[in-house]
């Protein structure tokens, strides 16, 4: 990844926390944010469980969070934050496609979604315009939420998928990863009924006869979305 930016130069730096379960990735990501002259990573983690610990103690200027971390949505690590300080600075870097989860994030309280194969500067652009207090998102989806909204469109869901909650979407990602229900229940902290309980709300929601047809389209759905 190339590292746009100039060496540090003694002015004061606006702070950065790092949410992702991928050391290499994350370490990455800190590496080109502390290049820039006017940034520095004050804390990083890979668990939603140290975010909501370690954010509040150290008050950084703006959070970036993967979507997806182990045992959680970063979706609802979104609103956790969120509803914690209402004012917070959310950057989400992912891999999912934008099209399904940034309007997700948005009304969860980020500010902003990039895809993770964008190039280092937009990383970087996105984050220096959420620290002016606007918000980020690619020319191709700000295309798209302009147009939905001038054209005053209710918001109609544009696949089966795009009907679940956050956290039916959560449940139906794990399971397309194969995760079985106990898995799930654990990872999630909620009981195998809860999980069960999700699992039938999915297969009514996506009109399925049944939970191998739930667990079949999850992971043609999962093995669709990392061929993006």
């Amino acid at each position: 990844m190339a590292l746009p930016g100039k060496p540090a130069t003694g002015k004061r730096k606006d702070r950065v926390f790092l949410v992702e379960d991928h050391p290499v990735t994350r370490e990455g990501f800190a590496q080109l944010i502390n290049y820039q002259n006017d940034l520095q990573v004050c804390g990083q983690t890979g668990t939603a469980a140290q975010a909501l610990t370690k954010i509040p103690a150290l008050s950084p200027d703006l959070v970036i969070l993967d979507i997806s971390l182990a045992g959680t949505s970063g979706v609802e690590l979104i609103k956790d934050l969120t509803c914690r300080d209402p004012i917070l600075r959310i950057l989400v870097l992912s891999t999912h496609d934008e099209t399904l989860y940034a309007e997700r994030a948005l009304r969860a309280g980020a500010r902003g979604y990039v895809m993770k194969h964008e190039p280092g500067k937009s990383v970087i652009t996105a984050i220096h315009k959420l620290l002016r207090g606007e918000m980020y998102l690619s020319e191709r989806m700000s295309s798209a939420v302009i147009s939905k909204f001038m054209r005053g469109e209710p918001d109609q869901p544009a696949s089966p998928v795009d009907t679940l909650s956050d956290r039916e979407m959560e449940v139906f990602r794990m399971l397309g990863r194969g995760m079985g229900t106990r898995q799930i229940a654990q990872d999630l902290g909620v009981t195998v009924a809860t999980v069960n309980s999700f699992r039938n709300r999915i297969k009514e929601k996506m009109q399925l006869k049944s939970s191998t047809e739930v667990m079949l389209h999850a992971i043609q759905w999962v093995q669709d979305e990392s061929g993006k």
